[in-house]
């Protein structure tokens, strides 16, 4: 009989390449907030897959930002390396036949004696298979990977084979976590997260990039839920995009966050939302570390 293996894995690549979907599938849960906006992930969220053999801490990190690095995109990238330093194996996710120079750069970050599996994404999307071939050739010379697996988060494609593979990477020891916890983050860390989602989902192309959310209070009454949080932003210009004629904007993200926390708590929410403005807090340390950036 094989011994059982824990340890942690984490997903590294560029904006947009599917980290977050690729930790929500193979969880099986909506843990990692997604939007097609780049920078939706901002903080690092473990997701815990348990099976007979294994326990595989996912580590969905931040993507590598080189635009804009202000001391919150500094942030980010500091949680992004750091990450894939400390980690037993990286899965290295990239896009399916798209390779550029910002790839290359988070490849470069990942510390030479780390582990890296590369994840090939989207493969459902190729049209022609074939085109696949000469992408992954490509690709095995950028490093030397332990393994290069093709996969759909979408779809779930060759997910066990992922699994498999990373499975024999990860070092043999106890679980870390009970065999039914699926992550570390409390809940009120998801429901920040779920609000900022809905920012990224309903807003326009760049605000969301001067947009965060802070919870001011939660508290439990029973089966209900009451929520107060501050959306963040940083020009006075910005609020009325935000709350959107009449309020309807801000009511739309409200009730779309809420109904999400409604089905992920399983129980009635009250959430009450504001929008305050503080100048440039993209580089207010102080605000930063209260948003539980560091």
């Amino acid at each position: 009989m094989s011994a059982f293996r824990c340890g942690t894995v984490a997903l590294a690549g560029r904006p947009n390449t599917g980290k977050s979907s690729l930790l929500n599938k193979m969880v099986g849960h909506k843990l990692a907030i997604v939007s097609p906006k780049a920078q939706t992930t901002r903080h690092s969220v473990n997701g815990i897959l348990t099976t007979a053999a294994c326990q595989y801490v996912f580590v969905d990190l931040p993507g590598y930002q080189t635009r804009h690095l202000n001391v919150l995109n500094r942030s980010l990238n500091r949680q992004a390396t750091e990450g894939a330093r400390d980690c037993d194996v990286v899965v290295f996710t990239v896009e399916a036949t798209r390779f550029g120079d910002a790839d290359r750069e988070v490849l470069a970050r990942i510390p030479a004696g780390q582990c890296v599996v590369a994840a090939v994404n989207k493969v459902d999307l190729v049209k022609h298979q074939m085109e696949l071939l000469p992408f992954l050739e490509q690709l095995q010379k950028e490093r030397d990977f332990a393994a290069i697996v093709p996969v759909s988060a979408r779809s779930g494609r060759n997910l066990p084979e992922l699994l498999r593979v990373l499975a024999g990477l990860l070092p043999e020891g106890p679980a870390a976590y009970p065999a039914d916890k699926l992550t570390d983050r409390d809940e009120r860390f998801f429901a920040a997260e779920i609000l900022r989602e809905k920012l990224f989902l309903l807003l326009g192309e760049e605000l969301p990039y001067r947009c965060d959310v802070s919870l001011e209070s939660f508290k439990e009454e029973g089966r209900l839920r009451r929520i107060e949080a501050t959306i963040w932003i940083e020009r006075e210009s910005q609020k009325p995009i935000v709350i959107g004629a009449k309020g309807a904007l801000l009511k739309r993200v409200s009730t779309a966050a809420r109904k999400d926390m409604e089905r992920l708590f399983g129980g009635k929410v009250y959430l009450g939302v504001w929008v305050k403005v503080k100048r440039d807090w993209t580089g207010d340390e102080r605000l930063l570390r209260q948003l539980g950036y560091r």
